[in-house]
């Protein structure tokens, strides 16, 4: 009892400091950190490189002429969605097999969604097998896996394996047909109406898109990183090396940094491809519709992504989260709080990337309670005096408000070391 007497009278001749704190904390002023209540922004500024005079990093022509040799074209940027190049890009025409890319990406939704499973084998039905146009002759009651299949799909552009991907989605072709329209309305393809889940035309009016369109499906089949275990690949087989499969988009095989995505053709359509590659961090998305003949459209299409690679480039931004400086937590169980930024690519004219200096605004201190994400400052990013981007720093954990109880708990342990020692 007596070693205890010492302690109990430190703790009672505290309570008055207690006190006084409880009173600063009701009136927003941390005890410990005087006229901290009323703390101004920090803001640290880190360059990347000279600035511009303009400010401005990203201008697009939308017409710059490009020689493509067809009644519609597009360009696009794959992370941002900015356009960079069309011609009559909201003419309504046939797409041929580049309507795949709808029929894929909600497969690959079901994949994502445990829906389906690539290893799940599937049986052909009666519909799927009669399928006619581009096909490796499945037969009734035949099994493949969902990766052949989809491999079929991908490579060689193959209808009863598309057709049999979609029955297993949603039941019949017609279910999934109504699927692919609702999915269509929802990425913005406000020129889109999809009969079938092919692209094949012979006994339809109506089955039409765009260019821009297209590229806002392939913009969203892009996301999912498996696709390109298919559209990258050049010749393969199935059925243990029976069937020979030649991917129909010849520019995987030689434009630099294809990485996919689907041609197609018919007597209504002429020759359309929806080609993509990536060089440096940068993704485009070319869109060809109507031309003459296969050589045009993949020269069209070359002729795009040649343009795009030429003149724009991605900024990647950086939060440096090593050098964001911690905000101090006024009347916290912990002192400070770290900062995080959930960032996303800029795309900006080739070598602007130099010139894009970031300021960092955050307060010196904020006070408790802090919850897990909520926002504590803005990382800013800009060209000479023009901001062009800018993104919310939130708090990376939550910090509790310390209560009375926390504090005398925490002196009562110092006293009780000091006591032991």
């Amino acid at each position: 009892m007596k070693r205890m007497k010492a302690p109990l009278c430190v703790m009672l001749a505290c309570l008055p400091m207690f006190c006084r704190a409880a009173g600063a904390f009701a009136a927003g002023d941390d005890p410990l950190y005087p006229g901290s209540g009323n703390a101004e922004s920090a803001a640290e500024e880190v360059f990347a490189g000279e600035e511009t005079a303009s400010g401005e990093i990203l201008t697009v022509n939308a017409d710059a002429p490009i020689p493509v040799a067809a009644k519609a074209d597009l360009l696009m940027d794959a992370a941002t969605g900015t356009v960079l190049a069309e011609k009559n890009g909201d003419e309504r025409l046939y797409p041929a097999s580049v309507t795949k890319i709808m029929t894929l990406l909600l497969v690959a939704e079901a994949i994502e969604t445990g829906k389906l499973s690539r290893d799940e084998t599937l049986t052909c039905s009666e519909t799927a097998a009669a399928k006619g146009g581009s096909q490796i002759w499945l037969e009734p009651g035949e099994t493949m896996t969902v990766d052949d299949l989809l491999k079929a799909t991908f490579v060689y552009s193959a209808n009863d394996a598309c057709t049999l991907l979609a029955e297993t989605v949603a039941g019949s072709e017609t279910a999934f047909v109504s699927l692919m329209n609702k999915k269509a309305a929802a990425l913005g393809m406000k020129n889109t109406h999809f009969d079938n889940c092919t692209g094949l035309d012979d006994d339809t009016a109506a089955h039409l898109t765009t260019a821009r369109d297209i590229a806002l499906m392939a913009r969203a089949l892009l996301r999912f990183d498996f696709v390109k275990d298919y559209t990258t690949v050049w010749m393969d087989t199935l059925r243990n090396g029976k069937t020979q499969l030649v991917n129909t988009n010849r520019l995987i095989r030689t434009y630099p940094g294809a990485t996919g995505l689907k041609t197609g053709t018919t007597s209504k359509a002429g020759c359309c491809v929806c080609a993509t590659a990536e060089r440096d961090g940068l993704s485009l998305i070319a869109v060809v519709l109507g031309a003459d003949n296969s050589k045009a459209r993949f020269a069209g299409a070359a002729a795009l992504l040649d343009y795009g690679f030429a003149n724009y480039a991605l900024f990647t931004p950086s939060a440096g989260e090593a050098e964001l400086p911690p905000v101090a937590v006024r009347f916290g169980v912990t002192g400070t709080v770290t900062a995080a930024a959930d960032l996303r690519p800029l795309l900006v004219n080739k070598g602007a990337q130099q010139s894009i200096a970031r300021r960092v605004d955050l307060p010196e201190s904020v006070e408790a309670p802090v919850e897990k994400g909520q926002k504590l400052g803005t990382l800013r990013f800009f060209a000479g005096e023009k901001e062009i981007a800018s993104f919310p720093l939130s708090a990376s954990a939550s910090v509790r408000r310390i209560t009375l109880w926390d504090a005398m708990w925490r002196i009562l342990t110092c006293v009780r070391a000091d006591s032991a020692e």
